[in-house]
């Protein structure tokens, strides 16, 4: 979903040495996990040691059917075709020897694009994307793209802001491919496990005080049902039976994130989650300067044009959600799961804390 807020032609500064980023989307119906850990990640570390690239990230997506959208910025234009042929030559490589055997869009599949489509389309369906049922076109299985790469500049606060995230997005994506790599993240409650512990880390470095934090995993729980009533993606009657089953152990080691994120002691979490604190306070100092500086613009959900964010506390609120969520996408945990583990982690903040 793109906005309206504009940008500077090349989404940069005139000046700026780098390529253009590229947008490889590669179409796989399958768990995006051995795509990710066998082909993306190295790949990655290759371009990287030959110093042929500026950035990258990687997002989970389905329209057109389920993919991987890659985005890789040459560290030059020069460098742009030695990118491509690295990237299209290891995704190739991938694609023949592990396909996905998963038929592109049926059963279950079909219905999930269709409830999605119709929300990211409120007004209607795009000609170019549906076929003569009107149903969601679908690319080939096992097959790549190069698409336009389109920066979310009213989601994420304008070209600045676009700067930052992308930054940001980076890192995320650096941690979920180490976490998928040599976690069992395959597996849901580690998965789960996982993507909760990311999000305490990372809302509580940006909203420290406890009743704004609550207040805002609350509006993030809320968000999903809203914009997915009268869907199935989004169950309410098991969350108080699943909550009572983890309440006890998820309480203490939230309780545990926390108060070692403020009392700036990160350095006595889990491996996994070190770094990440450390990235969390640097993207929180770079959001302040974003909204000391001005140049944060977002564009409003509900319309009404652009508007400049100048209040810390107002830019904190605003970009903690999509990155949250962002950083779910990666860990391919779905939107159900983001309601869900936004409510339990609400819940076990504002409930006493359960003794060892």
């Amino acid at each position: 979903m793109t906005s309206s807020t504009a940008a500077p032609t090349g989404a940069g500064h005139a000046a700026d040495p780098r390529g253009q980023w590229l947008a490889l989307h590669v179409f796989y119906a399958a768990n995006p996990q051995p795509l990710l850990v066998e082909c993306v990640a190295p790949l990655i570390r290759e371009l990287t040691e030959q110093e042929l690239l500026a950035g990258h990230f990687f997002i989970n997506y389905w329209m057109e059917g389920p993919h991987v959208r890659l985005r890789l910025r040459p560290r030059t234009p020069a460098d742009e075709q030695a990118v491509r042929a690295r990237a299209e030559a290891a995704v190739g490589r991938f694609l023949a020897t592990r396909p996905a055997l998963y038929a592109m869009g049926t059963g279950y599949l079909r219905e999930l694009y269709d409830i999605l489509f119709a929300l990211e389309f409120p007004d209607g369906r795009p000609a170019e994307l549906v076929d003569a049922n009107g149903q969601m076109l679908l690319q080939p299985n096992n097959s790549y793209r190069y698409r336009p790469y389109e920066p979310e500049y009213g989601k994420y606060g304008g070209p600045a802001g676009i700067e930052v995230a992308e930054w940001h997005f980076q890192h995320s994506s650096d941690t979920v491919l180490r976490a998928i790599s040599s976690m069992n993240l395959h597996l849901r409650p580690v998965l789960l496990g996982t993507a909760v512990q990311l999000m305490t880390v990372l809302a509580g470095t940006f909203l420290p005080d406890r009743d704004e934090l609550v207040g805002f995993l609350d509006r993030y729980h809320h968000f999903w049902h809203r914009a997915f009533a009268g869907t199935s993606l989004i169950g309410v009657d098991e969350y108080t039976r699943m909550y009572d089953s983890v309440a006890g152990e998820l309480g203490r080691r939230v309780q545990q994130i926390l108060a070692l994120v403020a009392q700036g002691e990160t350095q006595r979490l889990p491996g996994f989650l070190r770094g990440w604190a450390e990235h969390a306070v640097q993207l929180r100092d770079r959001v302040f300067a974003l909204a000391a500086s001005g140049e944060l613009t977002v564009s409003a959900w509900s319309g009404g044009g652009d508007r400049v964010i100048t209040d810390p506390g107002e830019a904190l609120a605003s970009l903690l959600s999509p990155y949250l969520h962002m950083t779910n996408n990666r860990l391919h945990a779905t939107i159900r799961d983001e309601a869900y583990l936004s409510y339990l982690l609400a819940r076990v903040l504002r409930e006493p804390a359960v003794p060892a």
